[in-house]
């Protein structure tokens, strides 16, 4: 008998709930850290990433419009289907990042448990933030945080994974919708996760995810007149590239979540600055015993 040929993957994008195949119609391999053959991932152009920031903006006011305790639910449900495709996640993670197999299964064990922990943090944040104001009247005065609106997220470009769920969850928990752009050279994780969204509870278009070179679609979602913020995570190290997209951001005040100067260690304690940085707080006032 002959011996069986592998079926190899090409994949797509995750735009609007769906996958298409990237406008421009190019895909590249993907190897791994010894640069054997993986999947081809499709190569996303400047008209994939107007079709996902439109795809995003139509999903935004659903999204952003359920009530915080719901978007808890739906998020911890993703941590649900992560954990059920954890060895998958394991393999590419060590076969991306050429971790042994410990080290992946404690980034992937990592990167479900944060994103619980963002889960957790969507009824919560609010009070956490916002404030009841003395005031010298008849009135009550609120601050409460509201979702910036869409957020342009350039993924960490080593940590594949556990760097991915760090930049992407916290903008879901408060109440935004994302264009994400992956690795480039460790795409797999992130599509996976993109198929694991397919067929949790996120409405379509909530999260929107992009394969391919970066500096393809990055200077277009940072000049894009209908992005409200960026965060430039996966542009460090890079520091006259992230300084292009700060620029290109200015032009319609963008929140901008600066690039560091080498890529953090994800493993530590995220804290609250990433919800908190695509959030706005919205003051009201009303009197008392109407």
């Amino acid at each position: 008998m002959s011996e069986r040929l592998t079926v190899k993957k090409t994949y797509k994008l995750y735009i609007g709930g769906k996958f298409p195949r990237s406008e421009s119609g190019r895909s590249y391999q993907v190897t791994d850290a010894k640069d054997r053959f993986l999947a081809n991932a499709a190569w996303a152009s400047r008209k994939d990433a107007r079709d996902a920031v439109a795809a995003a903006r139509k999903a935004l006011p659903g999204w952003s419009g359920a009530t915080a305790y719901n978007r808890g639910q739906v998020l911890y449900r993703v941590a649900e289907v992560m954990e059920g495709r954890r060895g998958q996640f394991v393999d590419e993670v060590s076969a991306g990042e050429g971790l042994s197999r410990s080290k992946a299964e404690r980034a992937v064990d990592e990167a479900i448990d944060r994103w619980v922990w963002y889960a957790g943090w969507t009824d919560k944040i609010a009070q956490v933030v916002g404030s009841s104001n003395p005031v010298a009247g008849p009135y009550f005065d609120f601050s409460v945080p509201e979702p910036t609106g869409v957020v342009a997220v350039l993924a960490p470009q080593r940590s594949s994974l556990l760097g991915l769920v760090s930049v992407v969850a916290p903008v879901l928990a408060g109440g935004n919708t994302a264009v994400v752009t992956s690795s480039f050279e460790r795409p797999l994780p992130a599509i996976t996760l993109s198929e694991v969204l397919a067929t949790s509870d996120v409405p379509g278009g909530v999260v929107n995810i992009l394969t391919g070179q970066v500096g393809d679609t990055a200077p277009w979602l940072a000049a894009h007149m209908d992005v409200n913020a960026i965060d430039l995570a996966g542009a460090a190290g890079d520091d006259e590239h992230a300084a292009q997209l700060e620029l290109a951001a200015a032009e319609n005040l963008k929140r901008v979540v600066r690039t560091p100067s080498s890529e953090p260690d994800w493993m530590a304690l995220p804290g609250l600055d990433r919800i908190t940085s695509f959030l706005e707080t919205k003051t009201v006032w009303h009197p008392v015993g109407i």
